[in-house]
């Protein structure tokens, strides 16, 4: 693959602006950076594209939040899952197309957010967690692998759980640190890594250190409940986005 001048400003900008929000929310870098990208490239080469700064940005929120091995402990069943899910998505991606399983997450989300107004629930979330750790991680992972948005899978079921604005920053990085993981083994394998995406990587790792640093401070400027709105906001912004890309 050969990126033209045209792209990888375009990419530079998103990867600005999508790490920036990752940064002060906790997530949302894949989420916002891949259908970007993918509407100058293909589905393939952006979930490649972001695979990398994606691994410093888990990294980097996971650390920030504190209690890394803590965390670990706590959540690191949802994270296998994921990862197992994940390397099922990527396998797939590489030999398939995703698009209809993006406009079938739109869908789902859509639902969630609109059934709130019906006082739907899921209280079978909370009263059996290891069904649901397992059903949300896997489920999750397979769709990370396949789109790059598993958070929005893993911001329903932390909703359900009634996680803390921590715990959903912690659960969530943990899941995209270990799914990134065995996602990039893969796509190494597979010999999806060129040259010229290492070094655009390593350009990228620049940017995403900028946002970090700037994000963070935001971060702690946010209230706790403005900070659910935000989520129920931006599940609504991805969901309407990733309908409009698959249409066009």
């Amino acid at each position: 693959m050969e990126f033209t001048f045209e792209f990888l400003v375009f990419a530079s900008i998103v990867v600005f602006l999508s790490a920036l929000v990752q940064a002060t929310i906790g997530f949302g870098f894949p989420m916002i950076a891949t259908p970007l990208l993918a509407m100058m490239t293909d589905m393939k080469t952006a979930v490649i594209y972001v695979a990398i700064p994606t691994l410093l940005l888990n990294i980097s929120a996971l650390i920030s939040e504190g209690n890394f091995l803590q965390t670990i402990k706590r959540f690191y069943p949802l994270a296998l899952m994921a990862m197992i899910g994940s390397a099922i998505g990527t396998q797939i991606l590489l030999y398939s197309n995703s698009e209809i399983f993006k406009f079938l997450l739109a869908v789902s989300i859509l639902f969630y957010l609109f059934s709130q107004k019906i006082s739907f629930e899921m209280p079978w979330v909370r009263q059996k967690p290891n069904l649901s750790t397992f059903i949300f991680g896997l489920s999750a992972g397979i769709i990370g692998g396949l789109t790059n948005v598993m958070a929005l899978v893993l911001i329903i079921y932390s909703l359900e759980a009634r996680h803390t604005k921590k715990e959903i920053i912690q659960s969530t990085n943990l899941c995209f640190m270990f799914g990134k993981i065995i996602q990039v083994i893969l796509f190494a394998v597979h010999g999806s890594f060129t040259q010229e995406i290492l070094e655009t990587s390593l350009y990228n790792l620049l940017i995403v250190a900028i946002c970090i640093i700037i994000g963070f401070n935001l971060r702690k400027k946010i209230a706790s409940e403005s900070y659910f709105k935000m989520i129920k906001a931006f599940l609504l912004l991805m969901a309407l986005a990733l309908i409009y890309q698959t249409i066009l």
